[in-house]
């Protein structure tokens, strides 16, 4: 596994120093600051890829940008309205800028209006850590008695239709404001946020948009972008919905193997390919993460690894909470294991590509990271942390590789 670290650019409040101390390998960004739909330029590409390798005082960090998280596809796009047309040439025109640039690997998403859905992002453990959750009975509340989204009690069941009224009228006004303010904190990379009202104008957008409809979209955008990837020798990985079930109304349409499954096979290039991230993947009980990274593991791009805590029994829709990384629900032994075992494929095969991008994804706010004021999920010493037990079970695995083939030419894994 490459050992990578998501950056957010000079206004992070982690710096290119830190990512060196903390010993990662490669650096995952973006361009937030680009408009979405606007071209990313050879200049801006080149001016964040200089501030990636320059530590604070004008030396070399030894650092590079590796992996863009994200591009963005807009919704123009995944509505197939407006300019969308337009969007698809400048996504594409900035794939070759990047691929001029050397980057050669793009995670993108195709979840509509937001990128991700929190009910809390410092919720307190019994350890003093802090970490993000969703919890389905405020999620109600929000959607059912701050939205006020039309047709919302016909997605919740009964019981929890009534506990969220009862939640909602014990809750103080800050806290509403706060739930508010979490829930449509939107994109990550760039902490957009929108207002009630924004997010209602959002949402109609969507109306008559279902998922069959979405996934066509979806597919639409691949068979436009994936030749050209292919071409460029360029990588592009789907994230999952997150979480991988519908909200607000709204379609799904990457939420599971099977859905990953489909898309494959529809746009049939090594180019498309997935960004498993096992947490996103994880808040849905039956999505076994190891059995997807056996079945689909050739078009595994890119790695988000963490691990999440269901709380409820529901087939689909549970609350969880983002629990440390060798904790929660998933065996993060087995899930590393499966991960060797497909490089381990790729490297006798000959693929270039055989080590594959990983980083430690969000992490619990410990010790100094409470009252940084970080990115809500991306605390320095959490995520060094979950990196750090996460390098060791990639070592041990690859050494006991090693031990089970006497003889065998010593294996770097950082190669």
């Amino acid at each position: 596994m490459r050992q990578t670290w998501r950056w957010f650019g000079p206004a992070d409040r982690i710096g290119v120093a830190q990512m060196l101390q903390a010993g990662v390998e490669g650096v995952v960004t973006a361009l937030h600051h680009v408009p979405t739909g606007a071209v990313w330029t050879r200049e801006e590409i080149a001016r964040r890829q200089h501030e990636v390798a320059t530590l604070p005082d004008g030396t070399p960090s030894g650092l590079a940008w590796e992996v863009v998280e994200s591009l963005p596809v807009s919704e123009e796009i995944k509505q197939q309205t407006g300019a969308w047309r337009t969007h698809l040439e400048t996504w594409k025109q900035s794939m070759r800028h990047l691929s001029e640039a050397g980057i050669k690997v793009i995670c993108y998403n195709f979840m509509p209006v937001l990128d991700w859905t929190r009910t809390d992002l410092a919720w307190p453990r019994p350890s003093g850590a802090r970490c993000m959750r969703f919890d389905l009975t405020d999620f109600a509340a929000f959607d059912l008695h701050i939205l006020g989204r039309k047709g919302a009690a016909e997605d919740f069941p009964p019981d929890v239709i009534e506990a969220a009224a009862r939640r909602f009228a014990d809750m103080p006004e800050a806290r509403r404001a706060e739930l508010a303010k979490n829930v449509v904190f939107g994109l990550p990379g760039a902490a957009e946020s929108f207002g009630l009202d924004e997010v209602r104008a959002h949402l109609a957008q969507y109306d008559g948009i279902d998922a069959a409809r979405l996934r066509t979209h979806l597919v639409d955008f691949l068979a436009e972008v994936t030749p050209l990837a292919e071409e460029l020798g360029m990588r592009l990985c789907c994230h999952p919905d997150d979480p991988p079930f519908p909200l607000l109304g709204l379609p799904r349409v990457m939420s599971t193997p099977a859905d990953y499954a489909s898309v494959m096979q529809a746009v049939d290039l090594t180019a498309n390919g997935i960004t498993l991230c096992t947490g996103s993947l994880g808040a849905r009980a039956s999505n076994d993460c190891v059995q997807m990274m056996r079945d689909l593991g050739d078009r595994v791009h890119f790695l988000h690894l963490r691990n999440v805590t269901i709380e409820g029994e529901a087939p689909l829709r549970n609350s969880f909470y983002e629990d440390e990384h060798l904790s929660g629900g998933l065996d993060m032994a087995a899930m590393v294991s499966a991960i060797v075992d497909e490089e381990a494929r790729r490297r006798a095969a000959g693929r270039a590509d055989h080590s594959i991008p990983m980083r430690p994804d969000h992490g619990q706010d410990i010790l100094d990271d409470l009252g940084r004021g970080a990115q809500p999920g991306y605390p320095l010493i959490g995520r060094m942390k979950g990196l750090a037990e996460l390098r060791g079970l990639f070592r041990a695995f690859e050494h006991a590789r090693q031990v089970a083939r006497p003889g065998a030419a010593a294996v770097d894994p950082a190669a």
